[in-house]
């Protein structure tokens, strides 16, 4: 993906911030036709660059027809990027809501997501039952509306930023302007 290529070349190491993408989603989610009804072809444009970003990456986009409440999503990867190999979550995570259209805020889609990237089960499953993460996610939230985040996702370096699906070149850009340096070629 574009910034995995963009930490093997720049000497940069990228953290995920999560925020707060329609909230108010109800547990069970909501249909797209109700969340962009109205705006039909607002949908259909950001539908169009999502779906051209994934095919430029060799990804599939699913015909996915509902949205659904990320923040036990958020909560399963703040812990998982503490375990060896978690980071995995972001890319399975990202694979079954885009492409597969799975519940990513149902608890035993996560464990199963959790697992397959070689986390323990029972861990994630203790994770999303006592919401020892909440806190985590949280603070994440809050520093999201403090720097002006509006849109997923949101790339900032150096109090610079670019939002949405963006070309790598667009990324490759905003590390240099943040001063960020190339590795040496191996």
């Amino acid at each position: 993906m574009r910034t995995d290529r963009l930490e093997r070349e720049y000497d940069v190491a990228l953290r995920v911030v999560h925020f707060p993408l329609h909230p108010e989603t109800p547990e069970e989610g909501r249909a797209l036709s109700d969340l962009f009804a109205g705006r039909e072809a607002m949908w259909n444009e950001m539908r169009a660059r999502l779906e051209a970003a994934m095919a430029e990456e060799g990804l599939p986009y699913g015909d996915r027809t509902m949205t659904y409440n990320s923040r036990l999503a958020q909560e399963l990867a703040a812990w998982a990027v503490e375990q060896p190999g978690g980071a995995a979550i972001h890319d399975a995570l990202f694979r079954a809501y885009f492409a597969g259209g799975q519940n990513i805020g149902d608890p035993d889609t996560l464990v199963s997501l959790a697992a397959a990237v070689g986390l323990s089960a029972d861990g994630a499953r203790a994770v999303l039952e006592t919401r020892s993460y909440s806190e985590v996610v949280e603070r994440d939230w809050v520093r999201s509306r403090q720097i002006g985040v509006t849109g997923v996702p949101t790339y900032v370096a150096a109090g610079l930023g670019v939002v949405g699906a963006q070309p790598y070149e667009a990324l490759e850009e905003l590390v240099r302007r943040a001063g960020g340096e190339r590795r040496p070629a191996a």
